[in-house]
C-alpha cells in the first residue's frame, strides 16, 4: 500500500524552521503501524487524519507514544488540507479521541486553532524543578498535560541548562519554562524527553496552558509569543474563555508516499 505522506513546517514562514510535523490523510486506523510510522519518521508529531463521510478525525503519535493534544501537528494537517484535499474550504473541522473538535480556520495570513483552555493548579514540587532547569523558580502550574514553570526573565530560558535525566522522573507529558519576552509577549521552552522529543521546537498545546497564565497576569487577551527553541517560532494567542485561539504560519518541506 501507498500513502501519500507530507512534511509541514509550523508556526513559521521559513523553511527549517518553526516544528516540522508529518501529515497522513488516510484510512490507517490501527495503533501499532501508527505507532511504528511515527517512530521511523522521528518528528516530534506525526498526524494521521481519517474521513469518515466528511468527518475527519485526527491522532498524534510521538516516536514513543500517542499524544492527547497537539498544535502544530493540527496546524500542519489544516495546511494541507487547504492545499490538497479542500482548497476552497475556510475552516477545517477534527474529531479528537480526549479534546473533542477542534477547529482551524483561516484568517488573513494566519492559520488559527481553536483548542480547550487548559485549567492550572498550584500543586508541584518547586524545588525539584529547580534541579531539573538549574534556575531560580518564581511561579509553578500543574496543568491538563504539563508542568509550567515561571522564571524571572527571557535570558533564563534562553540559557536554561536541563537536567534531562532528572526530567524523566517528571508525573506530567513535559515541561514548559516561560518568562516575560523582550520583543513580544512572553517566551517559552518546552521539553518532553518521555515522548521521544528532548526540547519541542514550537509547541502549539503548550500555549493552551501560557495563554491563560500570561493573558491573566498581563491583564490583555491577544498576546504574541516566541518559542526560544533553536529553530524557534512565532505565535498569535487570544483567551477567549474556555476556549483559546492559537495562530501561526505554515510552509510544506516535502511531499511524497510511505510503502507499507
Amino acid at each position: 500500500m501507498s500513502v501519500p505522506i507530507y512534511y509541514v513546517d509550523a508556526f513559521t514562514d521559513k523553511l527549517f524552521s518553526g516544528n516540522p510535523a508529518a501529515v497522513i490523510f488516510s484510512d490507517i486506523n490501527n495503533e501499532n503501524l501508527m505507532q511504528k510510522i511515527a517512530a521511523e519518521n522521528n518528528l516530534s508529531e506525526t498526524a494521521f487524519i481519517r474521513n469518515d463521510n466528511e468527518n475527519y478525525h485526527i491522532r498524534w503519535f510521538a516516536p514513543l507514544c500517542e499524544i492527547d493534544l497537539c498544535g502544530h501537528a493540527t496546524l500542519a494537517s489544516a495546511f494541507i488540507f487547504f492545499k490538497y484535499i479542500k482548497p476552497e474550504s475556510t475552516s477545517f473541522e477534527v474529531q479528537s479521541l480526549k479534546n473533542g473538535v477542534l477547529k482551524v480556520s483561516k484568517k488573513d495570513d494566519l492559520l488559527v486553532l481553536d483548542f480547550p483552555k487548559d485549567s492550572l493548579s498550584k500543586d508541584y514540587d518547586d524545588k525539584f524543578i529547580e534541579k531539573i532547569i538549574n534556575t531560580k523558580v518564581i511561579e509553578l502550574y500543574k496543568g491538563r498535560d504539563d508542568i509550567l514553570a515561571i522564571v524571572k526573565s527571557e535570558n533564563d530560558v534562553k540559557n536554561l541548562n536541563v537536567n534531562l535525566e532528572l526530567l524523566n522522573n517528571l508525573t506530567a507529558r513535559g515541561l514548559i519554562v516561560s518568562a516575560p519576552g523582550n520583543n513580544c509577549d512572553f517566551v517559552s521552552r518546552f521539553f518532553a524527553p518521555s515522548t521521544g522529543v528532548n526540547e519541542d521546537p514550537v509547541t502549539g498545546s503548550a500555549h493552551t496552558t501560557l495563554t491563560p497564565y500570561w493573558s491573566k497576569r498581563l491583564n490583555k487577551s491577544l498576546l504574541l509569543a516566541q518559542q526560544l527553541s533553536e529553530r524557534g517560532g512565532v505565535l498569535s494567542c487570544e483567551d477567549k474563555g474556555d476556549r483559546v485561539l492559537i495562530g501561526g504560519k505554515a510552509i510544506e518541506y516535502l511531499k511524497g508516499y510511505i510503502n507499507i
